[in-house]
């Protein structure tokens, strides 16, 4: 992740970036670029965010995803990735129209508007199943989420999670083995700092669930 001043980049890929509107214009030749502005509650400069585009780049690498959906899609940074890497249906969901308004116009700006759904409401509103699903939401909402998300992306669907730290784990493990769920990539942003109390996490985990 490069950044300048308030500004920040991440290329995702040799031939695709992402960055706001604050970092220095410029391309290469056959780079595309998506422009995205904050929104919801982890920015596309956020760890969790970093971590979840890592894990979709990887899995959309091995094939196989053709419909996805973006769950608290945010500022929707990670549907407009998901449909630059060539997934064909990429379906973003957000409670804030704050949210939806966001991901319009990141979409628009990144010359991608004709390649997602966006909806405002709750995921009770869309119909499965999708090949993956990704969430990148605060541990509270994840733990409530389980039994919806699993139906999202059932049968044989997967799931990219984050928006929570390695000791917020167990709980949210044991829920989704309860659903037959089990982990196949954990990634680990660690984060330290002398003036931290040692009881305290700032690691931030994302999953990949089947």
């Amino acid at each position: 992740m490069a950044e300048s001043q308030s500004g920040w980049s991440y290329r995702l890929s040799p031939h695709l970036v992402l960055r706001n509107r604050r970092f220095p214009l410029g391309t290469a030749p056959g780079e595309q670029v998506l422009v995205v502005l904050s929104g919801g509650a982890f920015p596309p400069g956020h760890p969790t965010t970093r971590l979840c585009l890592d894990l979709l780049r990887e899995v959309q690498a091995a094939g196989g995803v053709h419909r996805l959906a973006d769950v608290g899609c945010g500022a929707g940074v990670l549907s407009l990735a998901a449909a630059a890497l060539g997934v064909a249906l990429t379906v973003a969901v957000d409670l804030s129209p704050q949210a939806v308004r966001a991901t319009w116009e990141n979409a628009r700006e990144s010359g991608l508007a004709g390649a997602l759904q966006v909806a405002q409401g709750s995921t009770e509103g869309l119909r499965g199943p999708f090949d993956l699903v990704v969430a990148n939401l605060p541990w509270e909402v994840q733990l409530d989420k389980v039994p919806e998300l699993h139906r999202l992306a059932a049968p044989g669907g997967r799931l990219i999670l984050s928006g929570f730290r390695d000791n917020q784990e167990a709980q949210l493990m044991e829920s989704y083995r309860q659903w037959g769920r089990s982990l196949k990539r954990r990634w680990l942003w660690e984060f330290s700092h002398p003036e931290l109390p040692p009881d305290i996490s700032f690691n931030w985990v994302a999953w990949l669930l089947a």
